[in-house]
């Protein structure tokens, strides 16, 4: 884990940000008009416990974005400790979500990000898993094992978005690895960047929501404003 994630620069480029939403706009439509289910799965070891308190500020504009699309479904989902890993019930309002979140205490421990995606791949077999969001700041697991799961997950037309805390270098590859292979997108942020977090899991949910033709009705300059952003930290 980061010993000091407030110190870690913002890694990603302009172009980077833009081509993350770029993705989004291009990829198949999730469920137009009819609402969507998206699985929010958060690292709650004990370096990201400043950056969970900030998710649970902003995670609300997900299901506000989404509301004229026939709303959002989110499943939370977080693992700590030792070998700890849950998920909440699917649930259809800020305030719920807000609640379970607020209740989880950051606990130091390994990664299990493989978990997540287990989790996930049974989900959608359960029924329809729109999009993945993954946030996190390290990989500690075989890589090899991540990557099957995420082709897989792939496969199963379950793209997985992942937004990397920091620039530690063995996440990075792993996570665009994951990103790529399971149809999603990836994308770096830093613990200055709660505004830049915010804008891209607004636009994954409406994605999630209404698919690509809902995201291309966002103002043109959201790609933009959120590399502007990023600019202006950097």
């Amino acid at each position: 884990m980061s010993d000091n994630p407030s110190k870690l620069p913002v890694k990603s480029s302009a172009g980077e940000v833009a081509a993350f939403v770029e993705k989004l706009r291009t990829l198949p439509a999730a469920s137009p008009g009819g609402g969507g289910r998206l699985i929010f799965a958060m690292d709650a070891t004990a370096s990201r416990e400043p950056s969970w308190d900030r998710a649970c500020r902003i995670q609300g504009e997900m299901f506000e974005a989404t509301k004229s699309l026939g709303g959002l479904a989110i499943q939370l989902v977080y693992y700590r400790g030792f070998s700890e890993c849950a998920a909440s019930p699917w649930l259809a309002n800020a305030g719920a979500l807000t609640r379970r979140m607020s209740a989880v205490t950051c606990m130091g421990g390994q990664t299990q990000i493989g978990r997540v995606l287990s989790h996930a791949a049974k989900e959608a077999k359960r029924g329809t898993v729109n999009a993945v969001v993954f946030v996190g700041d390290c990989m500690e697991e075989d890589v090899d094992h991540l990557c099957r799961m995420a082709g897989e997950l792939g496969l199963m037309h379950v793209p997985v978005f992942v937004f990397h805390e920091g620039d530690d270098p063995v996440a990075r590859r792993a996570f665009k690895q994951i990103a790529r292979l399971s149809g999603g997108a990836y994308c770096a942020f830093d613990s200055a960047s709660a505004r830049t977090l915010a804008d891209l899991l607004r636009a994954v949910a409406v994605y999630a929501a209404g698919g690509a033709q809902a995201l291309a009705k966002l103002p043109d300059k959201t790609a933009a404003l959120i590399a502007a952003q990023i600019e202006h930290r950097s």
